[in-house]
């Protein structure tokens, strides 16, 4: 079957005004039908891209022991090293090891916390055998966070909107949470990397090496989303699709485990409005509305007024042996 998933060319947005607006049609249009695209031309070199999927590789080569110093059950803001089976999708354990980092700060103080959410606010763990990975991996997310905004702002321009529609929502900068992964070979005909989902934020850049395993629902019928030599495949997230009324599209899509006696590695970047906002919905002219193709939006949807809270929950559900150490309520003392 004929892959879906057009390609686009990010430099046509830095060229006339006419390539400029054809890339933004062309996105727009990408972005609703499908819900995903290649992103070529997006300035990141592939050198670049080689060594992040190279430091992956070099990561989970560490010792078990060594991993598990940086694993994330050390950390409340759940940052860190996961084990094949630890992250839950779907309600189902994933067959991947992950290492998981957000930004760099530090923790809030207990007196400044409001909202449990707040508790994501924190420090990275980094492994001490592999110094260069901190200021390669904050530098590698820096450089996705600009190619996301410029995505963001033609998106909103696609919608009709000004390009700072939604830039309330990261005006003290965007949620962003990075993974590398490993996806060890599997013997079953097709096990479970991750399992189907949609992604919850504004958008999610994937790197992928040369094995294949991502897949995207399509009109009832699952495609292969072929590893394409420094491209990115970019997906629209479900708060993108509210803030649009429906009318850009979230799409389920899942992991199947590479076979026995491969190893599959790739990167995922996820960025969304910051943990404090309050999405909008943008209001659509008349003839973009009516191809609306997702749910209609509820103004009052909790996911847009509640960015924090849903960020934290799935987490929660993500990762329930981190969530049971530092979240799990103590049980009252009725005869205290």
């Amino acid at each position: 079957m004929q892959s879906p998933i057009p390609v686009l060319s990010m430099r046509k947005l830095y060229l006339s005004a006419s390539d400029r607006q054809q890339f933004i049609a062309d996105l727009g249009r990408a972005a609703r039908d499908v819900g995903f695209f290649y992103l070529e031309d997006h300035g990141i070199s592939l050198a670049e891209q080689v060594k992040v999927l190279d430091t992956a590789k070099t990561f989970f080569a560490l010792s078990d022991a060594e991993k598990k110093q940086v694993q994330m059950i050390h950390s409340p803001h759940f940052r860190g090293y996961s084990a094949n089976y630890s992250e839950l999708t779907a309600g189902r354990p994933d067959r991947r090891e992950q290492f998981d980092i957000m930004d760099e700060l530090p923790a809030q103080a207990a007196s400044a916390i409001d909202h449990e959410w707040q508790k994501l606010i924190g420090p990275n763990q980094w492994p001490r055998q592999l110094p260069a990975m901190k200021t390669q991996l904050l530098s590698w997310q820096d450089k996705l966070t600009e190619v996301s905004l410029q995505l963001l702002e033609a998106l909103c321009e696609s919608l009709e909107q000004p390009a700072d529609a939604l830039s309330e929502t990261i005006s003290n900068g965007p949620y962003r949470h990075t993974k590398l992964i490993k996806y060890p070979g599997s013997p079953e005909a097709s096990g479970q990397g991750v399992g189907a989902h949609k992604d919850p934020g504004y958008l999610t850049l994937v790197l992928q090496d040369e094995n294949s395993g991502l897949e995207v629902e399509y009109e009832q019928q699952w495609y292969k989303v072929a590893p394409r030599p420094g491209a990115f495949v970019v997906n629209i997230g479900e708060l993108l699709e509210l803030a649009s009324n429906g009318y850009l599209k979230a799409t389920n899509h899942r992991v199947s485990s590479p076979k026995a006696g491969i190893t599959r590695y790739s990167s995922a970047f996820f960025m969304a409005a910051q943990l404090n906002a309050s999405v909008p919905v943008l209001k659509l002219p008349s003839h973009l509305a009516k191809h609306a193709k997702g749910p209609t939006s509820d103004p009052n949807n909790p996911m847009l007024h509640n960015v924090g809270e849903n960020v934290m929950k799935g987490r929660k559900r993500s990762h329930p042996d981190v969530s049971a150490r530092f979240y799990t309520p103590k049980e009252k003392c009725n005869s205290c």
